[in-house]
């Protein structure tokens, strides 16, 4: 028992070294950017306003973003989003996409952003994501949709597309997480010390999840600064640092690969992959999940890793218009 505590304290040191280290060099690093966004400025990209609804599905408090009016007789776009975000990732991107005429939802995983306290006590998982978002979807009435998926959240919406492929009119991959090309090295090393990562006080776990994230590949100085201040802001509250471990207690590549196991080419179905030339998942995955569901061709953006704004403005509006004339 000595033994087993004396290990415990030992981990718990280390981690809060690790800790107090992370803190200086995100100190410096924030302040850098701060400087950098300074000189730079920020352009006139059109923002998003946080349109936040909830609804009681199945005894869980779902939480998602909603713009555009479901009455245009348009098919919905339903985003979802990765780790560590939320949907307000999507922010940059519904503007892009007013042009369409249809309703744009965020939806937002169970377990994420502000609905941490929902996947506490509850599996979080790819497959177990997939059936909370059927269920949302049958809750609000939409019965097709055009899915977007960004990092875990394309696993989800792959592991949907297995499941119930009725539902899908088209689908977008963003540097989604697929077959075995994840977690990412820093996601496995919280996995492995995730019962610690969940005794954190928030102000611990705060520089160990902007180093994670500070490389997300924002081609604005200032939008990354931002950023990271919309992402930390659910995991700033006392259950924040439990609800990060319970996330990466969940992450499995055995999940992709099973959705992958039971996914064909649908020539019906309209698809495409998106990649930041530099993103840590791996072009090669992008190249087979192409190959796997149809697609023409992986489109690359280069010299970005995974920033949603800039993959989605360049590559996705002019994409999506032919979905709304099907």
């Amino acid at each position: 028992m000595d033994n087993h505590r004396s290990r415990k304290s030992s981990g718990l040191g280390r981690l809060a070294l690790l800790g107090t280290a992370a803190w200086f060099a995100y100190a410096a690093y924030q302040k850098r950017q701060a400087l950098k966004a300074r000189r730079s400025g920020t352009d006139d990209m059109p923002v998003a306003p946080a349109l936040s609804r909830s609804a009681l599905v199945e005894g869980i408090l779902m939480r998602w973003e909603e713009h555009g009016e479901r009455t245009s007789g348009k098919l919905p776009i339903v985003m979802v989003h990765g780790i560590p975000t939320n949907p307000r990732i999507w922010r940059y991107v519904i503007p892009q996409l007013e042009a369409s005429g249809a309703p744009r939802l965020a939806w937002e995983m169970v377990g994420y952003g502000y609905s941490i306290d929902e996947g506490l006590g509850r599996a979080i998982s790819i497959p177990a994501q997939a059936e909370y978002l059927q269920s949302w979807l049958e809750a609000q009435g939409i019965e097709r949709a055009v899915f977007v998926g960004h990092d875990v959240g394309g696993g989800v919406v792959q592991a949907l597309l297995a499941a119930h492929p009725e539902r899908f009119a088209g689908l977008v991959l963003v540097d989604s997480v697929a077959f075995d090309n994840w977690p990412v090295p820093m996601m496995k090393l919280v996995q492995q010390s995730h019962s610690l990562v969940g005794m954190l006080p928030p102000a611990a776990l705060k520089p160990l999840l902007h180093t994670g994230i500070r490389d997300l590949g924002h081609d604005d100085a200032a939008r990354g600064v931002e950023s990271a201040t919309l992402l930390w802001e659910p995991y700033s509250r006392p259950t924040g640092p439990a609800g990060f471990a319970n996330q990466a207690r969940y992450l499995s590549a055995a999940d992709t690969m099973e959705a992958a196991s039971r996914l064909e080419t649908r020539p019906d179905l309209p698809v495409r992959i998106v990649w930041g030339e530099k993103d840590p998942l791996g072009l090669e995955s992008a190249e087979r999940l192409a190959m796997l569901l149809g697609a023409p061709r992986v489109e690359t953006i280069p010299g970005v890793s995974t920033s949603i704004p800039r993959i989605i403005r360049i590559s996705l509006p002019r994409r999506f218009a032919r979905y709304w004339k099907r």
